[in-house]
């Protein structure tokens, strides 16, 4: 037989070898894949063909029929999981039985597929392989690079959005320069506004953060400001403002669009002039203070509508850094997902527990509209609520409750089919049950397990969630942050 041993390719698109002793089928799976898959094919006629193109070089994915002369599809295997477990194979046959086929899924088969086959059957699963390998390929290295990260305490990944706001966030550090941070909700603004803090000389005082929106308009004013004994009813002594406890340091506003117009007034003084009034007082008081703002709204929509003082936008806008949402940075996910799943399970005495490729899959095609945030919640609950070992996908989904309706299209309804073949009265228990377990702990991750908080964010009564508390099993303790 003429050996069939294809040319490697010198570029860096993901690689599938094609391995079969029929030159037709090799033929057609080359142009089918290398069309529908967006990927570079290698061929070899037989099993020690592909056993010695493994050593010069690394594909993806493997498709190797299983009855070869030299070296059959379930030894090639082996020998493949020995050489790189990473690589996913797919073994083809056109003798199945229902005992090859569990044997090469024993063997660390991806899939095993019965010729003859559809085209678009084998093209969605090889695209389900590039993605799996890719997967391993990644969390392989995320230990190492973890270590390597030279990025502010706080921040984890190495995608170029993330990069870039973190490179801008380096640059004006260690100045005294106002800074605006915009973003989503979610994208790690007040992280933002840590790290120009710490990566700047006034890192050794305290920084002193307002969250805008929290107080009345009253309150806010003489909170930022200070005011004199007698200034207004109940002033019964001298207060010093946040803005002189900041004094030396850095002060963050937080969401900075909800101020309102008449503080929004006082600040630009305090912007342009580098003094402040209290509020009872004749006389100004200088202040050395680093300003630094945040918001996830539209300020430019604010000042068309007459509600943000353009003049204070374009006196906070000196410096602006753009924190990406998860959306542009989504090569992170696995990145993420291994940080937050480190440090929730040491923290919960969860060693054993991990997460397998097909989980890792599903977290990373989700959308994450509450980006990292959203992201660090949904793993803090699959360690909390998970079973022991491996996180199988049906008991994810409803530890996901947010996400339910954000799977790639591809992703159906899995974990409803389970059910058409139980008692309906059984099935609906058991989905409520998924559901309610779901959703009672998002709400006391939200609320750091506060009962009476996750309760009104309910709409429902303290002790209605205290009974279904009860009911399911959930401890209020686990949810509260650690000390």
């Amino acid at each position: 037989m003429t050996e069939n041993k294809t040319a490697l390719p010198d570029n860096d698109r993901t690689l599938v070898m094609i391995v079969d002793d029929e030159p037709d089928m090799l033929s057609m799976l080359r142009l089918v894949l290398q069309k529908k898959c967006n990927c570079d094919v290698i061929t070899a006629s037989s099993g020690k063909i592909a056993l010695s193109l493994l050593n010069e070089s690394s594909p993806d994915v493997i498709v190797s029929d299983i009855k070869m002369p030299d070296l059959d599809g379930l030894e090639l295997l082996k020998k493949v999981r020995l050489h790189d477990p990473t690589i996913s194979v797919v073994i083809m046959t056109g003798y199945g039985t229902i005992d090859m086929a569990v044997q090469a899924l024993k063997d660390g088969a991806y899939d095993f597929l019965q010729k003859p086959f559809e085209k678009d059957h084998i093209v969605r699963i090889v695209s389900n392989c590039l993605e799996r390998t890719s997967l391993l390929r990644t969390n392989i290295q995320l230990k190492e690079r973890l270590k390597d990260l030279s990025l502010p305490q706080g921040f984890i990944g190495q995608s170029p959005a993330l990069k870039g706001a973190l490179d801008l966030l380096t640059r004006v550090a260690d100045t005294d320069a106002t800074v605006l941070i915009r973003g989503e909700s979610g994208t790690g603004k007040e992280l933002a506004a840590r790290a120009l803090h710490d990566l700047s000389s006034r890192k050794e005082k305290k920084m002193i953060t307002v969250n805008c929106p929290a107080l009345p308009e009253n309150v806010l004013e003489s909170e930022l400001f200070g005011y004199c004994k007698g200034a207004f009813t109940g002033a019964m002594h001298d207060k010093k403002g946040l803005f002189l406890e900041a004094e030396g340091s850095t002060i963050v506003l937080d969401e900075i669009a909800d101020i309102p117009v008449a503080i929004q007034t006082k600040l630009l003084r305090v912007l342009q002039e580098k003094e402040i009034q209290p509020l009872g007082q004749n006389k100004t008081i200088k202040v050395n203070v680093r300003v630094v703002a945040s918001t996830n709204q539209d300020l430019e929509a604010k000042i068309k509508a007459g509600e943000f003082r353009e003049d204070l936008f374009y006196r906070l806008n000196v410096v602006t850094v753009v924190m990406p949402s998860l959306r542009e940075m989504k090569e992170d996910i696995p990145l993420l997902v291994h940080h937050f799943l480190s440090q929730f399970k040491h923290q919960y005495a969860r060693e054993k527990l991990s997460l397998p490729t097909e989980v890792l899959q599903h977290l990373y095609k989700l959308e994450w509209q509450g980006n990292i945030r959203e992201l660090r919640n949904a793993i803090k609950r699959i360690v909390l609520l998970a079973g022991e070992g491996d996180v199988v996908l049906d008991d994810l989904l409803p530890l996901l409750p947010d996400n339910g309706k954000k799977q790639a299209p591809s992703g159906g309804e899995p974990n409803l089919r389970a059910y058409y073949h139980t008692p309906y009265n059984d099935a609906k228990a058991e989905l409520v049950g998924h559901f309610s377990i779901g959703y009672i702990s998002n709400k006391l991750t939200e609320h750091q397990g506060n009962v009476t908080n996750a309760a009104a964010a309910s709409g429902m009564e303290r002790q209605a969630l205290q009974r279904l508390m009860r009911r399911y099993k959930i401890v209020s303790s686990r949810f509260k942050p650690s000390n």
